[in-house]
């Protein structure tokens, strides 16, 4: 199913692309600072089951790329050439049949705000677009999502003649970091919550 694996990609927003791959205007220094891997979700902080790649440091891609959409003008958004620092870890179960990804950003004084306001303007001009014969698509589930610590939202990508492929991003915010983490539908609100709590209670 080559179109859904492409399509899976755009909705991981990017974050399967390496930085290499990123204009040198959209990326803040070279010699960002090392980010604090203690932000990041453990492989038990989202199951029992899940096994949690090593931990990458340096400013990997903004997580809301979205480069196939055709509203989607990267120089909008200025907000990720003033990340200080980011760390990301990838997550897998052992079977390979699902992956989450989560990545935590420090951003220069005021600019954690203004990245905020960067995503809601992708969710508006990306909220829905095709892709190599599937539909990808966002929608805000809840705005202001853990009583106003962050925003809960949900991808589709719908494929037609097979069941859509849903995903959760959760992105949350404390003072200049914003921490967002990728999950794959398991059907249970429950369970994105209660990784989502975890992912505060990380931030401190």
């Amino acid at each position: 199913m080559p179109a859904v694996l492409s399509a899976l990609v755009v909705m991981a927003a990017g974050c399967d692309r390496r930085e290499s791959d990123v204009g040198a205007e959209e990326r803040h220094s070279a010699n960002a600072d090392r980010g604090d891997l203690s932000l990041l979700l453990g492989a038990g902080d989202l199951g029992a089951d899940w096994r949690a790649d090593d931990a990458r440091t340096g400013l990997p891609p903004w997580p809301w790329e979205q480069d196939n959409c055709p509203n989607y003008q990267s120089g909008d958004y200025p907000a990720k050439s003033h990340r200080r620092t980011a760390v990301e870890r990838y997550y897998r179960l052992p079977d390979g049949s699902l992956s989450a990804y989560h990545v935590v950003e420090a951003y220069e004084p005021g600019w954690a705000e203004r990245n905020i306001d960067d995503v809601r303007r992708v969710l508006l001009r990306c909220a829905s677009y095709p892709v190599l014969g599937s539909q990808v698509s966002f929608d805000v589930v809840d705005p202001h999502y853990l009583k106003g610590a962050g925003m809960l939202i949900r991808g589709r990508i719908a494929h037609g003649d097979v069941p859509d492929t849903v995903t959760y991003f959760v992105m949350l915010k404390r003072g200049e970091t914003v921490s967002t983490v990728r999950l794959p539908d398991r059907s249970s609100k429950a369970a994105v919550d209660a990784i989502a709590a975890r992912a505060v209670a990380r931030l401190g």
